[in-house]
């Protein structure tokens, strides 16, 4: 036990340096197999880049994962085996790799990229414990045991929301390798403290693939030498998908909201893409350049100015989900409130949701003019009485 602390840092150090050494080997593989965004209208690039990127980090993921860790981490928990514990995920999510690979290469349609995704939340229902299984009633209410088929589609749902939600924001240099860090290391940190139970293997996991992605996030970084393509988005937001399901089979108001907090950044950008489009009369999956990235550069901020401040938007989520972890009841219940409303007035502010769209807002004036327009005829009345 004195010796494994030091045998794990030594797994994730290993684990940094082989995807800083597999992403330049991606790059040079990107070229040859025209893995390549080639620069348009709605992209930032101005030359060729190679694109599939998250291949170097699922690569040092199932490195680490599958061949150093069962070495080592079963002297921390007799729990089970490990190694049954990790394959079926790396293998599943090998599938979404396979997937978001073909697309970066040859541009998939929006059909055949959602089939693999649910075909893969699919298998991950049958073949592990990563699921919606019981629901706890807030506030002191009874535990409801959810059918097989409610279960089986809620699971399928969260996966395939959060996995497009980080899809979305990949539109920046090191946009979603920089707020992944950010989220999964809150992730970390609260399933060994409070939701997982000190699921020793869950942590482990999670952390394995945060320094995966820090091997990877200096070639990503602005100005990028490579992208992560929707190899490596897809494959992050899938991991994090299916790792919060962890906490949410005995999911309780809490376990439920803490990861929807986490992920603040791109479940706000997704979900108020779709109203937005919905109010637009688009289709909820045809593009535009209303994202959060795409507000900030029109307010004049640097590429990297614009990665920075939501990076710094991602950290606020973090400490809030935190902070929501060890709450009273009443006070966690604020929290949320009080966080929803910041969002739809950040939302409104700079104008994601479209233009005229502040109804927050427009409130808010009314009831300034309301206020203003009563002291305004209180001081006229008093002029008269004199």
């Amino acid at each position: 036990m004195t010796t494994f602390p030091l045998q794990y840092v030594m797994v994730l150090l290993i684990t940094i340096a082989v995807s800083a050494i597999l992403t330049p080997l991606v790059r040079w593989l990107a070229f040859k197999i025209k893995a390549v965004d080639q620069p348009n209208a709605r992209r930032i690039n101005k030359v060729p880049m190679p694109t599939a990127g998250g291949l170097a980090i699922f690569l040092a993921f199932s490195f680490s994962s599958l061949c150093l860790l069962p070495m080592i981490v079963t002297r921390l928990s007799p729990r089970g085996s490990y190694f049954d514990y990790a394959l079926p995920i790396v293998l599943i999510a090998g599938i979404v790799v396979l997937t978001g690979l073909i697309d970066d290469i040859k541009e998939l349609k929006p059909l055949p990229k959602l089939m693999g995704i649910v075909l893969a939340a699919s298998l991950v229902w049958f073949l592990t414990d990563f699921r919606f299984s019981d629901f706890k009633i807030p506030f002191g209410g009874p535990m409801l045991s959810f059918p097989d088929w409610l279960s089986f589609f809620l699971t399928v749902l969260w996966i395939v929301a959060i996995t497009n939600a980080v899809n979305l924001i990949d539109g920046l240099d090191g946009l979603v390798s920089g707020v992944s860090v950010i989220s999964l290391t809150t992730m970390g940190i609260v399933s060994y403290f409070f939701l997982y139970e000190s699921n020793i293997y869950l942590t482990i996991l999670i952390f394995v693939l945060v320094v995966s992605i820090l091997g990877f996030l200096p070639y990503n970084y602005h100005p990028a030498v490579i992208y992560l393509g929707d190899t490596g988005a897809l494959f992050i937001g899938f991991m994090i998908a299916v790792l919060s399901l962890q906490g949410l089979k005995n999911a309780t108001a809490v376990a439920v909201f803490t990861p929807m907090i986490i992920l603040g950044v791109p479940l706000t950008d997704t979900v108020v893409a779709i109203i937005r489009r919905t109010l637009s009369g688009q289709k909820i999956y045809e593009a535009d350049r209303m994202h959060l990235h795409h507000r900030l550069l029109s307010f004049g901020l640097s590429h990297r100015n614009t990665v920075l401040v939501i990076y710094a938007i991602s950290f606020i989520f973090a400490m809030i989900s935190l902070l929501f972890n060890i709450s009273s009841r009443w006070g966690g219940l604020l929290l949320v409130i009080g966080l929803f409303l910041a969002i739809e007035i950040f939302c409104e502010l700079i104008g994601i949701l479209g233009k005229d769209r502040t109804p927050v807002l427009n409130l808010l004036r009314r009831l300034g003019t309301g206020e203003r327009k009563k002291g305004q005829d209180k001081k006229k009345n008093s002029s008269d009485d004199d």
